[in-house]
């Protein structure tokens, strides 16, 4: 079900608790290298100090001892990159410790339409743990809890889980980037299902396991599937292939041939690579050939052939839905970014004729943002896991604690 969203609760005068994922990317001198997850939150941030709320952002960086302060992982830099994109705003941050008296009185003398930034939940062990009493000790501090981290919904942190469950009867509620995924990565799957056209899953990446619950949970739902990545030479190798020297989970093959087993008996078209662009290495200068079947001794699959881009290509292009999860091949490694670039561009062309796409994964979206694409796609999602996790049919119990949507906005 739908969830009501920060632009459905009055928040004048009132202290929003704010749950983000500014887990960005640091420097070399310590500051944001990457700031587009602080970006993506602005539409929430400004719709409630906007409004006249008090809003206090609580994150996550990095992956602290939990011992208490860290310096090189402190969130002030996160704190004055957000003071740059909103320079009409106030944004204060306080000193080493999210539940010390300093956060408490700053939480207390927050003005309306003042952002307050605490510090990294995780110097505290509790935040992982998901421990009740340090999720009520930041309940205090709030009097509507907002869930705007959907890069982290599938975990269960304390701030994701035990908080909104401390909060009682306090609205809450979903941000407009959390609201934004969800509906893109359920309604997607939902929509191209009943809608009659053709819905085509594109899944790829290093590893079997992270796909094996999503081709399972899309079986029977989309027309065809289509693999590429490291992770097609297991499901190669269940088919009796020679792979050569490409990567291998050997304990997922008996799994593979499951799934290719399931395909055959469902309407849904699981499709392999044919070819494959062959190196020796995985580097610039590698020797590179292009193999048709077997790969030979001493060679590795590295990315789709183009045979196999030119099949994966014109499937895309006529498709109605696309969900892509991982890239094609080395994608970071030229020139065995080709056939992930092919593959975007076709989506790319389906989106522009009136097509649904959504990209989830950390390595594809880097990828559709280095090719300048990502304004192209209908939806580019910023959480990998947790995308995934969706595409496999799992529900988030940080998401599911929720209100659900309601028909008036207010209370």
């Amino acid at each position: 079900m739908a969830k009501r969203t920060i632009k459905q609760v009055e928040v004048a005068g009132r202290r929003v608790l704010m749950r983000v994922d500014f887990n960005v990317p640091l420097d070399g001198d310590g500051a944001v290298a990457d700031d587009r997850r602080i970006s993506l939150t602005l539409q929430s941030i400004e719709s409630i100090v906007g409004r006249g709320g008090r809003l206090i952002l609580i994150s996550h960086l990095g992956r602290p001892r939990g011992a208490g302060y860290e310096a090189a992982l402190s969130l002030k830099p996160v704190a004055d990159r957000l003071g740059e994109l909103l320079p009409e705003h106030t944004v204060r941050f306080v000193g080493q410790d999210c539940l010390s008296e300093e956060a408490a009185r700053a939480v207390a003398s927050l003005a309306d339409g003042e952002i307050l930034i605490l510090q990294n939940l995780r110097f505290h062990n509790g935040e992982k743990k998901g421990d009740e009493g340090f999720a009520r000790a930041l309940a205090a501090y709030g009097d509507i809890y907002c869930h705007e981290a959907f890069a982290t919904a599938h975990r269960t942190d304390a701030s994701l889980v035990a908080l909104p469950a401390a909060m009682g009867d306090c609205p809450k509620v979903a941000g407009v980037l959390l609201e934004k995924e969800l509906r893109y990565l359920t309604e997607a799957i939902a929509d191209g299902r009943s809608g009659g056209g053709r819905f085509v899953a594109l899944l790829g990446g290093a590893k079997v396991a992270d796909k094996l619950g999503a081709i399972e949970n899309l079986m029977g739902k989309v027309d065809t599937i289509l693999l590429g990545g490291a992770m097609a030479y297991t499901f190669l190798k269940a088919l009796g292939q020679e792979i050569g020297s490409s990567k291998l989970e050997a304990p997922l093959v008996q799994a593979a041939q499951a799934a290719i087993d399931a395909a055959a008996a469902s309407p849904t078209d699981l499709i392999l690579p044919k070819d494959h662009v062959c190196g020796k290495q995985i580097t610039r200068m590698t020797p590179v050939r292009v193999c048709v079947g077997s790969i030979p001794p001493g060679w590795m699959g590295l990315d789709i052939g183009p045979e196999s881009a030119a099949q994966y290509v014109g499937i895309l292009r006529e498709a109605e839905t696309v969900v892509w999860n991982g890239p094609m091949g080395v994608v970071e490694t030229p020139p065995f970014d080709v056939g992930t670039k092919l593959v975007a561009k076709a989506i790319a062309h389906a989106t522009d004729a009136g097509a649904v796409s959504v990209v989830g994964g950390g390595d594809t979206a880097a990828a559709v943002a280095a090719f300048g694409l990502a304004d192209r796609f209908s939806h580019v999602s910023t959480g990998g896991g947790a995308s995934l996790k969706m595409l496999q049919g799992k529900r988030f119990e940080s998401v599911g604690l929720l209100d659900d949507a309601v028909a008036s906005a207010g209370v």
